[in-house]
């Protein structure tokens, strides 16, 4: 296990946050659950009707009914709405860490990224200070040259579709807030593009220099480069060759991709022919963490979202 991994599960264990899994149904959720419990990294409360709480049977049903339908009624939600949605694990795992009965939620191996994300974007919303909710993924490789110890973060690979430069700034400095909470690393980010030091131009390009500019203005402190081709972000010799006295020497931990085409692909392809695991989609820039897995995930990377899941609290 990579060591900047195992001190998140570390981190885990002492902070004991009570987080909901929602995919009681899913044998994987089971079993995640069990491993978690015996190694005390979280409280777990499994939705379902296998689970610990069935929704639709639970005592907080007719208090989560009244809670949606207070939240969303002025956006054409009726009462027969809300208690639909309600029978739903994912709207009520979401209500749950709302109202504070739990410190957040892991769902998606058996609903997508829009699914199991959207009842956190309509309940729990941004924090006061973020302009917007993103995602990112841990990729942990196998290669300890790259990155942190072998680890990087992609982002935004899950959420935003085709970001601003105003809204890629924003990914920029949420990314990098993450990778200090969970690594307590420096992190180094790559703004990337399919141009490298004006190699080539085009509006795509002007967005993320305009992006990376934003940042050195916003926070004058964090290390960040940009426009980036993946390799001049990874590879030292590469980045001195193409970006001569640039700030960051090809050890980017941090990449930030132009569009959700970009990261979604590049994170898939990383994943299978790296042979890397991927966490997440993971969010920031939200009042409460609610975190995605793949449907492809693996019991060990549903106790591993848990775990950061319990850090981002």
């Amino acid at each position: 296990m990579n060591p900047i991994i195992e001190n998140i599960y570390n981190q885990s264990k002492l902070n004991y946050k009570k987080i909901v899994l929602a995919e009681g149904d899913d044998p994987r959720t089971i079993e995640a659950a069990k491993i978690i419990r015996d190694q005390k990294i979280a409280e777990i409360i499994v939705l379902g009707k296998n689970g610990d709480i069935n929704p639709e049977s639970s005592p907080l049903f007719e208090q989560f009914t009244k809670t949606l339908f207070d939240l969303r009624k002025e956006k054409g939600l009726t009462l027969e709405d809300a208690q639909k949605l309600v029978k739903n694990p994912l709207y009520f795992g979401t209500l749950m860490v709302h109202l504070g009965l739990a410190d957040g939620m892991v769902a998606g191996s058996q609903n997508t990224t829009v699914e199991t994300l959207k009842p956190a974007l309509q309940i729990i919303k941004t924090k006061e200070n973020s302009k917007l909710i993103s995602s990112f993924f841990i990729m942990e490789t196998n290669n300890f040259n790259l990155g942190e110890e072998g680890l990087l973060f992609f982002a935004d690979c899950g959420l935003n579709v085709n970001p601003s430069a105003e809204e890629l700034s924003e990914i920029a400095i949420q990314t990098a807030d993450s990778f200090k909470l969970l690594t307590q690393k420096t992190p180094i980010i790559a703004m990337l593009s399919y141009s490298t030091n004006n190699s080539a131009q085009g509006e795509f390009v002007e967005k993320v220099k305009t992006a990376t500019n934003l940042v050195r203005q916003k926070n004058p402190n964090l290390i960040i480069e940009g426009e980036l081709q993946g390799d001049a972000a990874l590879i030292p010799h590469i980045c001195d060759r193409k970006f001569p006295g640039n700030c960051i020497g090809g050890k980017a931990n941090i990449l930030i991709f132009p569009d959700l085409n970009s990261g979604n692909i590049s994170y898939k392809l990383v994943e299978r022919i790296a042979n890397a695991k991927a966490y997440g989609p993971l969010t920031q820039g939200i009042k409460k963490p609610i975190n995605d897995l793949s449907r492809g995930c693996s019991i060990e990377d549903i106790v591993t979202t848990v775990a950061i899941t319990s850090i981002q609290n």
